[in-house]
């Protein structure tokens, strides 16, 4: 089966392709311009132009300067692109795309456009070698890897070069190709396989996507032969900088290395008796002369855990961990911090690490991949959870301000010809991108883009449906699945569907402390672990007592009777059977909303997503029936409405 088009198919091109466009300007991306300009009028019946703009229809232009920036106007029937650099007119080539005819329609005053952060990027947790446990991609439901296959680079990469042109559309500007957890075979890109790295740069490069690659932090032990990899040790840091010289010797535009240290596993400075600071300063180092940057994980907590142990809790860790380094790491060191303190869960706080450090840049990582939400077999755009977190302020105040300098998700592509496996899942990945582009975006407007851009010429119905089905479906699996903020009701490993007490008495540290009188963890500071207290004021005094703790976070948060009267005037068992038989009707709504959209959609696509929304419903009445059967037995409280509870 041939690729899916995605939201650049052959007709979006329609109205730039079938009109006069000029393309002026130098450098590799201009040629990307230009190209994709002449393929769209050979198709559309338009014109390239070489002469004066007087005659032009469009124009694309550039000056020699690298920013993504461009501004586009219209007057006199012409629309103009200026941009600040051949990587703002491919950015402003696919804004014109985006508009589609409005482009071209009566005047528009000139409007500026640049991108709110520097780097948005995309973390692959690709395996070179498939894994024995995790598979090709950990984390991954579309399939294999884009750029590995049999335990090298793929041989042909027209997938990854259409993929570059797919996630350039929406914004993204980087790319990591490989597993943060570095295995052996993978450790070795960074040495004598680099080569395979380069081609893949050379691949994503002309739609201005530079190329970065997760490394060990043991890697001076494991490829060097040093004993050591203690990052204060001057032949280790000689190793990292020689290392790294040759890779750019490879890949002169490379963007730099991610590093997960000291985590579930991995090894890191804590090894040597040093701080992150130290680590991240090191490889910060060897990359500095070249233009580069480390993105260090801040995801580092006790894997280790005794369930009895109330005092040590897995939220507080990054924290912890590193608001007393704020000010220590290099200045092109760059600390991600996932969105949430535990681990991409449907509901849980803001990361109180986030606006913690001001001497620190950090970027905010996030996960298309759907581990914990479905699993791309079930439909959950999260647009709206991406938003809420990017305009989250510390402080409560309402004014703007980025918490961030780059924005990172965790890649839900393969190459599944659907991209993404569930083709609505496809959502994620162009929201993803809109939103690092601009953060302070309307997420329904970025859906009505995909949906303009998928469906082009699609009638009004097919727009209606697909909003019906995604706008609230993060809500719905929100609903069917874990309550409250608590988490971590999934079966171990893979994380698909309910495992109630799955985690409870495991040393991840992802408890709910369910017992016969009530549910939750309490992180308060009076009685609690004292999370609540690393966030700043407002919040630490909101989230501190339950009385005005959110009822979204109630559970994170506290351990609350199942009597507990939340906002709603409903009790906390009777939420959570209210929401779960809610949760299963939604997706059995969503489901026959659907199959009501069959001739709208090409039959390939259409097939595929009703086939999942067979499993989604399934998956939700197993969640219900669990979640509710384990809490009627906990709390020995009827449903008030006298529904089947198992």
């Amino acid at each position: 089966m041939e690729a899916d088009a995605a939201w650049l198919p052959p007709e979006v091109f329609r109205p730039l392709g079938s009109r006069r466009v000029l393309v002026r300007g130098t450098g590799p991306l201009v040629d990307t311009v230009a190209a994709e300009v002449a393929d769209a009028c050979r198709r559309h019946g338009g014109a390239v132009l070489s002469g004066a703009p007087d005659d032009a229809d469009l124009v694309l232009e550039a000056d020699g300067g690298s920013g993504e920036g461009y501004t586009l106007a219209r007057r006199d029937g012409t629309t103009t692109v200026t941009a600040e650099g051949d990587r703002g007119l491919l950015h402003g080539l696919f804004h014109v795309v985006r508009l589609g005819e409005d482009a071209f329609r009566g005047d528009r005053a000139p409007e500026e456009h640049r991108p709110a952060l520097a780097l948005r990027m995309l973390d692959h947790w690709d395996n070179v070698a498939v894994h024995p446990v995790m598979g090709q991609v950990e984390r991954g439901y579309a399939g294999g890897s884009l750029f590995w296959a049999d335990g090298r680079a793929r041989d042909g990469l027209d997938r990854v070069r259409a993929y570059a042109r797919l996630i350039a559309a929406c914004g993204v500007n980087a790319v990591a190709v490989n597993n943060v957890n570095v295995h052996a075979t993978e450790a070795r890109l960074l040495t004598d396989r680099i080569g395979e790295v380069a081609r893949l740069a050379d691949t994503l490069r002309p739609y201005g996507i530079r190329t970065h690659l997760s490394v060990t932090f043991a890697a001076p032990v494991v490829l060097g032969g040093l004993e050591t990899a203690d990052p204060l040790d001057a032949r280790v840091r000689a190793w990292w900088a020689e290392a790294t010289a040759r890779v750019y010797a490879a890949i002169p535009d490379f963007g730099g290395y991610v590093v997960k240290a000291d985590s579930e596993g991995q090894p890191g400075p804590f090894a040597y008796g040093r701080t992150h600071a130290d680590g991240a300063n090191a490889l910060a180092g060897a990359l500095a002369p070249h233009g580069g940057t480390v993105h260090w994980r801040a995801f580092v907590y006790d894997h280790r855990q005794d369930w009895r142990d109330r005092s040590t809790d897995r939220a507080r860790a990054a924290h912890d961990h590193f608001v007393p380094l704020d000010g220590a790491f290099a200045p092109n060191a760059v600390l991600q911090v996932k969105h949430g303190p535990m681990d991409f869960q449907v509901r849980e706080p803001v990361s109180p690490l986030i606006g913690a450090m001001p001497r620190t840049r950090l970027a905010i990582e996030v996960q298309a991949t759907q581990e914990y939400t479905g699993q791309q077999r079930h439909v959950c755009w999260l647009g709206p959870m991406w938003s809420e977190v990017l305009r989250f302020r510390p402080d409560g105040e309402r004014a703007a301000g980025r918490l961030a300098d780059a924005l990172v998700a965790v890649s839900n592509a393969g190459d599944d010809p659907f991209w993404t496996g569930h083709p609505l899942a496809q959502a994620n990945l162009y929201t993803f991108g809109r939103l690092a582009w601009d953060p302070g975006a309307e997420p329904g407007a970025v859906l009505d883009e995909w949906i303009a851009l998928t469906h082009p010429g699609a009638p009004a119905r097919l727009a209606e449906g697909l909003h019906a089905v995604l706008d609230s479906s993060w809500h719905t699996y929100e609903k069917y699945t874990a309550p409250l903020g608590v988490g971590f009701m999934v079966q171990p490993g893979h994380h698909y569907g309910p495992g109630v007490d799955g985690y409870e008495y495991s040393p991840w540290g992802t408890y709910h402390f369910a017992d016969r009188d009530g549910v939750g963890v309490d992180r308060g500071a009076a009685r609690g672990t004292g999370f609540a207290a690393q966030y700043a004021e407002p919040w630490a005094t909101v989230y501190e007592s339950p009385d005005t703790c959110p009822d979204e976070l109630l559970l994170f948060f506290h351990h609350v009777p199942y009597g507990h009267v939340l906002r709603s005037g409903k009790t906390v068992i009777q939420h959570i059977y209210d929401t779960h038989f809610e949760g299963v009707a939604e997706a059995e709504e969503a489901r026959r909303v659907w199959a009501g959209l069959a001739g709208l959609v090409a039959p390939a696509r259409h097939a595929r997503v009703a086939d999942l929304f067979e499993e989604q419903v399934r998956c939700a009445r197993e969640w219900r029936d669990q979640v509710n059967s384990y809490f009627l037995r906990k709390s020995g409280v009827p449903d008030e409405r006298g529904r089947t509870v198992y």
